[in-house]
């Protein structure tokens, strides 16, 4: 296929078509011609024609040779036949001579066809002199008449020439141009066919990508909606909405109440600047269900450094969020009241602190602890404790203001942190004082759980950061150890913390770690103190802890008992106190004396899951029977888990133990328990006896106590006797046993035996 923007090939297809034509046309005219010029006998005309004739065919057969070739042959033919007809026919002929320049310039270029007119004049001189009859008669020279029509007729070919040659070469510089452009074109067809195929695989990639994608067009002003014109299959997927849906319509439909505002304007100031930016936010699906998402904000630039476009990608992180929101509960809140938990509580604290500490302004610690709810937690079981738990943090929230925190500790144990109370710290107190109240009262109210009426009260410390440079723990201590002084002061109270209360505190703790070290030195020792029957014999004795400092200083029970309690040394002492007992009706048996001894046994002792077992191997080990020992339980004991502590008696009693409960009538207030455990004895508290029998309420008292227990058919024994009047008292009222200083003082085994030994005078 030939080339159109090729000038060589247009003249090659010139040449080929106009030696087709001057064929046809040269055989059309040479046969009349040929008929002519035989009747005139000018056959060198006729043979002439024929050999240009053949001349013609034998050039439009061989299309093979050269091109310029066959032009310069078709030129020659043409120079031939000019010729011969000037020679023959007359002067007439010389137009043949305009031919080959003219063709010259067509088909080979300028050069060649100035070659051909330069030919065609010479011709035309040298015909023009072969002539000379025919110039003569016109008056001239010949010879300047031959070089006048040669060179006028070299101005009109060279005219004629130059046009055709000027005309295709502009023609060639023409098709070079759009040949060049062409190539452009072709090459700009390539570009772009490969630009199309990209721009389809990035909107298939992005159609597909997991990621959600949108394209908004951008506008001038970023406050303005920013119409959305692209959104991606996993967007669809995610809110809902369609292409129709979306396109068209500002990003801010995807917002929601859950959109943080604060986010959303960070978002656009980043676009007013021109600037990409990530955030995590709530979107909305169509259907209006929220979702966390984790987008990147990128602007997309034109030739001229314009914003066009913003490219949003972003990833569902709604699972990733959800999990670090559980996380973040776990770690700082309370899984079953949904309160802060210690770890947040305390950072609230600190800061807190921080701001008294500053100066800027008060706040207060309220250290809350449930009174007998371990009692309610072991009855009724841990579904019901953690009802009422619920209950109490439901309760706390209600009472306090919206900034204020209240959290737990764990257990039963609360902490309200009270903020914004001011700079004067009398008013502070006060405030706090106000809410402490508040609270209690609300915490009193009965609380239905499963169809049951709970009653609960709650001990309250206070604690406010007025001390210079006081820490978190300072204050929470401080807090704690005023709410212990609300509960030892009959529960259900408020107390504010006070300096003294560290000192009783510190002192407390260095009593409860010397009391560990003085078992190891030998400090403590076993006294017994004899009970007599109505006739002042002895029928038994009570076994009684004392501590003698290594200096000599004597620490009373009433001090270090309370101590061993709190800080569970009374467990050890207990076992103690047992095999000391073993030990001493040992000893009282080998001097004559079997004395029936009483062992004051501890409510945190008698609950140690291992404490059977730990009697029955003392027992054991010492070889005394258990019948010899009544250990003594307080009321309180009964107060919590009373089935457990039931059969566990009974066990005890099976080994031929016996149980008296001490300080009767001073704890529990329920006497059921009475008949439904296996007592042997009640003690008569001390206080009752005090100013028996001068006091008419304390002597009722101590008669309805002695007429209860003959009733029941128990043993009884008045504790404090110290007087006659009391012991006579006693005689005329139930004749029970009795125990005070009046027949003896605590006193040494080796002391006691001694004075058994001289007839207890």
């Amino acid at each position: 296929m030939l080339g159109f923007d090729d000038i060589a090939q247009w003249r090659a297809r010139i040449f080929s078509r106009l030696l087709s034509i001057v064929l046809v046309l040269g055989t059309i005219a040479a046969i009349p011609s040929a008929f002519v010029v035989l009747r005139q006998g000018v056959w060198t005309v006729a043979a002439m024609d024929g050999a240009a004739l053949g001349w013609l065919f034998v050039l439009w057969r061989l299309k093979r040779l050269p091109y310029t070739f066959r032009v310069l042959n078709f030129l020659a033919i043409i120079y031939m036949v000019a010729i011969c007809l000037m020679l023959k026919v007359g002067p007439v002929s010389q137009n043949y001579l305009m031919a080959p320049p003219v063709m010259a310039a067509i088909l080979l270029g300028t050069a060649p066809a100035l070659a051909a007119l330069a030919a065609s004049a010479v011709i035309l001189v040298i015909g023009i002199g072969h002539f000379q009859a025919s110039v003569v008669d016109m008056g001239h020279d010949p010879l300047v008449v031959s070089l006048l029509v040669a060179l006028n007729f070299t101005c009109v070919g060279a005219l004629l020439t130059l046009t055709c040659s000027t005309l295709l070469k502009g023609l060639s510089r023409s098709l070079d141009e759009v040949r060049g452009f062409a190539k452009s074109l072709e090459s700009g067809k390539d570009a772009l066919q490969a630009v199309n195929a990209e721009l389809r695989l990035t909107s298939a990639a992005l159609a597909r990508l997991n990621d959600m994608v949108l394209i908004a067009r951008a506008v001038d002003t970023p406050d303005r909606d920013q119409p959305i014109i692209f959104s991606n299959e996993a967007f669809q997927r995610r809110t809902g909405y369609s292409d129709a849906d979306i396109v068209g319509r500002s990003m801010r439909v995807l917002h929601g109440p859950g959109t943080d505002p604060a986010v959303v304007e960070r978002i656009v100031e980043s676009m007013r600047t021109g600037q990409p930016a990530t955030a995590e936010l709530v979107n909305y699906t169509k259907s209006g269900d929220p979702y966390w998402v984790e987008m990147e904000l990128m602007p997309f630039t034109d030739d001229a450094g314009r914003i066009s476009h913003w490219v949003v990608v972003g990833r569902d992180i709604t699972e990733r969020r959800h999990s670090a929101d559980a996380i973040h509960r776990l770690a700082y809140y309370d899984v079953l009241t949904g309160l802060p938990n210690r770890r947040l509580m305390t950072e609230r604290l600190d800061a807190m602190v921080a701001t008294a500490n500053a100066g800027r302004g008060l706040g207060a610690v309220l250290y809350i602890d449930l009174d007998n709810f371990k009692h309610v937690n072991d009855v009724r079981g841990h579904a019901t404790g953690d009802a009422l738990l619920k209950h109490t943090a439901k309760s706390l929230g209600q009472v306090v203001r919206k900034g204020d925190t209240v959290a737990r500790l764990g257990g039963d144990e609360f902490v309200v942190l009270l903020d914004g109370l001011g700079t004067d710290p009398a008013a502070a107190t006060a405030a706090a004082l106000s809410v402490s109240d508040k609270i209690r009262v609300a915490l009193a109210d009965d609380v239905v759980i499963d169809d049951q009426n709970y009653h609960s009260t709650a001990s309250i410390g206070v604690a406010l950061p007025t001390r210079p440079g006081q820490s978190v723990a300072d204050l929470l201590r401080d807090a704690d150890l005023a709410m212990y002084h609300a509960k030892a002061a009959g529960r259900n109270g408020v107390a504010v913390f006070e300096t003294p209360m560290l000192a009783a505190a510190e002192r407390q703790l260095t009593l409860g770690r010397d009391l560990s070290a003085a078992l190891d030195k030998g400090e403590l020792s076993m006294h017994l103190q004899l009970q007599v029957d109505h006739a002042g014999q002895p029928v038994g004795a009570e076994m009684l802890m004392r501590w003698r400092r290594a200096d000599g200083k004597f620490v009373p029970p009433d001090v270090f008992i309370p101590v061993a309690e709190t800080t569970g040394m009374i467990v050890p002492l207990g076992l103690w106190v047992l095999r000391q007992a073993c030990e001493a009706r040992l000893a009282l048996e080998a001097a004559g004396h079997p004395l029936q001894l009483s062992i004051n046994v501890s409510p945190r002792q008698f609950r140690q899951p291992e404490f059977v077992a730990q009697v029955r191997a003392a027992f054991e080990d010492s070889g005394v029977t258990p019948h010899a020992f009544v250990f003594e339980v307080t009321e309180g004991l009964l107060v919590e888990d009373f089935d457990v502590i039931t059969a566990k008696m009974r066990e005890l009693a099976a080994l031929g133990i016996r149980f008296s409960i001490d300080d009767f009538g001073t704890g529990y207030s329920s006497l059921g328990y009475l008949k439904k455990m296996p007592l042997y004895e009640l003690k008569i508290d001390k206080s009752f006896m005090r100013d028996t029998p001068h006091d008419a309420n304390g002597t009722a008292i101590v008669q309805t106590i002695l007429a209860m227990a003959d009733h029941l058919g128990l043993r009884v024994v008045a504790e404090g006797i110290e007087t006659e009047a009391q012991a006579r008292f006693l005689g005329e009222n139930g004749r029970p046993c009795m125990q005070g200083y009046l027949y003896c003082r605590p006193l040494p085994l080796p002391d006691l035996v001694a004075r058994l030994e001289c007839g207890f005078a």
